[in-house]
């Protein structure tokens, strides 16, 4: 059965109202109840392991049958259970939530490199070498992690990206109506995708907190007990990474 997939803002509803429940479990010594109550919010973080699962598996550093994301998120009811006295609202719930399976994650997943051979030959790849890389991409990722039983019974992270993650000055529309006109939704979501795991971790999990889950850079920097301004930076870099690829595949004529 696939779990019901929330927008950004009645997630953020349903974490203020499960964060009364989980401090009203707790102080009536209720464990039971408050894993139910916790299990509400469970399936946002449980998508963002996936993520990083799946990156693992298209990098080879990770065999599909491993681990799956229970393995991570199972160990965050003991986790928040233990230290919801030191969350001091529902704004802290979600940060510290990501913050203690991002640590979990580090912990069991050698970090990746940054793909340096794929960006130092951008300039040069034709529309049948970015096509294959692609569908390489897709099919190993993809369908290797779809083995895990468990993601069948979770709404697998379609991250539904757009041209408005990418672009986002004044100046920069121009370039973004251009390619809105000669792309689809799919393909642009598609390609953010796979030029996203080409990046290294700290760059793509970032972007993705940003994007996907609607983080602040300053939670992030929490999250990832990084400063804001790192933060902010790397998201920086990341949008010029993909501004690049979008230029260099889509819109000059060599290609």
């Amino acid at each position: 059965m696939k779990e019901e997939v929330l927008d950004k803002g009645n997630f953020r509803v349903l974490v203020a109202q499960t964060y009364g429940k989980l401090v009203t479990y707790k102080k009536q010594d209720n464990q039971e109840d408050f894993n139910k109550a916790l299990l509400e919010i469970l399936p946002e973080v449980k998508k963002y392991v996936a993520s990083r699962l799946k990156a693992a598996v298209v990098r080879g550093e990770l065999n599909s049958d491993m681990f799956s994301p229970g393995d991570f998120t199972d160990q965050l009811f003991i986790e928040l259970y233990d230290h919801i006295d030191e969350i001091e609202n529902e704004k802290e719930l979600v940060p510290f939530l990501y913050k203690k399976v991002d640590e979990l994650l580090d912990d069991s997943l050698t970090e990746e490199q940054f793909d340096s051979v794929f960006f130092d030959n951008i300039d040069k790849y034709s529309k049948p070498e970015w096509d294959a890389m692609e569908e390489d991409f897709s099919t190993d990722g993809d369908g290797d992690l779809m083995m895990v039983d468990e993601l069948d019974d979770i709404s697998y992270p379609k991250n539904n990206y757009t041209l408005d993650h990418v672009f986002v000055t004044n100046e920069e529309k121009e370039l973004a109506e251009k390619l809105d006109k000669s792309l689809d939704k799919e393909r642009i979501d598609r390609h953010i995708d796979f030029v996203l795991h080409k990046m290294a971790l700290p760059m793509r999990t970032i972007f993705q907190l940003y994007n996907d889950q609607g983080f602040t850079a300053e939670e992030i920097a929490h999250i990832k007990k990084v400063s804001s301004e790192e933060v902010s930076e790397l998201l920086k870099r990341a949008r010029k990474i993909l501004k690049d690829s979008f230029n260099k595949r889509f819109l000059i004529d060599s290609n």
